[in-house]
């Protein structure tokens, strides 16, 4: 029997698409495992040891700064908050870990279905009887004492769903009609349900988090600056429609034309943040958050920070905020695949901009938006979707290039 071979010249060639697979016994493919590499776990160490103490020192300022309203707001102990805070930081760490784990390439086939399930659970809260309701806002879902801000979970599936989509697309990044409109059109959906909770301070931040991720893509700067003035002049139109919100935007212009009233916060904020000094009264000794700064364990936690361990202790925490976003931007620029690339992208600028967002409002120097300080501010779904974030990044920095 003769048998006859293919010459060498005509056998075929993988495909770029089959590279980096292998084949199962089954015949389907996978992909091949992303090796650690030493530079990406040098990387991956730093951002988790730095998260690490930004978390802790996290735990003690809430413990401080919710002390008092733990007493006089919810009739309980001093350590209330602090301890619900770090049962949450603790479901926090395990969701670190876990997503540092696994290949983070499993979460591109799951884009899609990850996005539609945090937008049902943003349609769910608006569902009297389903959604909590308080302070005239439904933002929560859960029973009993545990609940949820779905808000805080759609944060990270677009920056996921995004990744996907201009990964996907890449070669076709000149044709705005198919990366940037649907990016566009997703992110107007879901500001949509997030107006109508309301939560204006989540849509500004989705926002900018889209623009930069469709910048970073290669996305044409003409089509983004239209996109980009648009949303502008929305946030704008619907920062003055709401009654509440346009006090809060004339209160920023102006906090002393209602000292009493509107202008509050601002004006208590800048006050703990001036007493503070260069190294603090100490910790626990701050008198701001004794009922004079509503929310001081949360929106204007940086304010207790600043007044408790002084101009040395709130700088150290904004450089460590710009040095997660280094290490992030370092991750971003030596993953090994594109998808990762824009994911790193993706997450570091939320952290960033959102605590630019928050340290900003207490200072005063712009409008109060009501979104907590990562790894810092009360507030459980904040804390354990950033960590479950921080963990996606370090998963990509591990798995760096070397240069």
């Amino acid at each position: 029997m003769t048998v006859i071979t293919r010459p060498a010249s005509t056998r075929r060639r993988p495909s770029k698409a089959a590279k980096g697979r292998t084949t199962t016994r089954s015949g389907s493919k996978k992909r091949k495992p992303l090796a650690v590499t030493a530079a990406g776990r040098r990387l991956s160490a730093l951002i988790g040891l730095l998260v690490l103490g930004m978390t802790l020192f996290g735990l003690v300022m809430v413990m401080s700064a919710s002390s008092v309203a733990s007493v006089h707001e919810f009739e309980s102990g001093p350590l209330y908050q602090f301890r619900r805070q770090a049962l949450w930081a603790g479901l926090g760490a395990l969701a670190y870990f876990a997503s540092r784990r696994f290949d983070y390439r499993t979460l591109q086939p799951l884009a899609r279905p990850l996005l539609a399930f945090s937008t049902l659970l943003l349609v769910l809260v608006l569902i009297p009887g389903i959604g909590r309701e308080l302070n005239g806002s439904r933002r929560w879902l859960g029973v009993g004492s545990f609940a949820i801000q779905p808000s805080e979970i759609v944060k990270l599936t677009l920056i996921v769903f995004l990744a996907d989509l201009l990964t996907r697309r890449a070669k076709q990044m000149h044709r705005p009609d198919l990366t940037v409109r649907p990016a566009m059109v997703v992110l107007g959906l879901v500001t949509l349900l997030l107006m109508l909770q309301p939560k204006l301070g989540t849509a500004i931040i989705l926002s900018a988090i889209t623009l930069l991720m469709l910048f970073v893509a290669g996305a044409r700067l003409t089509s983004l600056a239209a996109w980009a003035t648009l949303a502008v002049v929305a946030c704008s139109v619907l920062a003055y429609a709401a009654p509440y919100r346009r006090a809060r935007l004339l209160a920023f212009l102006d906090p002393w034309a209602d000292p009493l009233g509107s202008g509050l916060q601002i004006i208590q904020s800048q006050v703990g943040i001036a007493s503070g000094g260069l190294l603090g009264v100490g910790l626990g000794a701050g008198t701001t958050k004794w009922g004079f700064l509503p929310y001081a364990q949360s929106d204007f936690i940086f304010a207790i920070v600043a007044e408790e361990v002084g101009l040395i202790g709130a700088g150290a925490l904004i450089v460590a905020f710009l040095l997660l976003g280094l290490l992030g931007a370092r991750t971003a620029l030596r993953a090994p695949d594109r998808f990762g690339m824009l994911l790193a992208a993706g997450i570091t600028s939320w952290l960033l901009i959102q605590a630019f967002l928050n340290i900003g409002m207490a200072m005063g120097l712009l409008p109060i938006t009501g979104e907590p300080l990562p790894f810092v501010s009360v507030g459980g779904s904040s804390l354990v979707m950033t960590l479950a974030a921080v963990g996606l990044l370090s998963n990509i920095a591990g798995r760096a290039r070397a240069t």
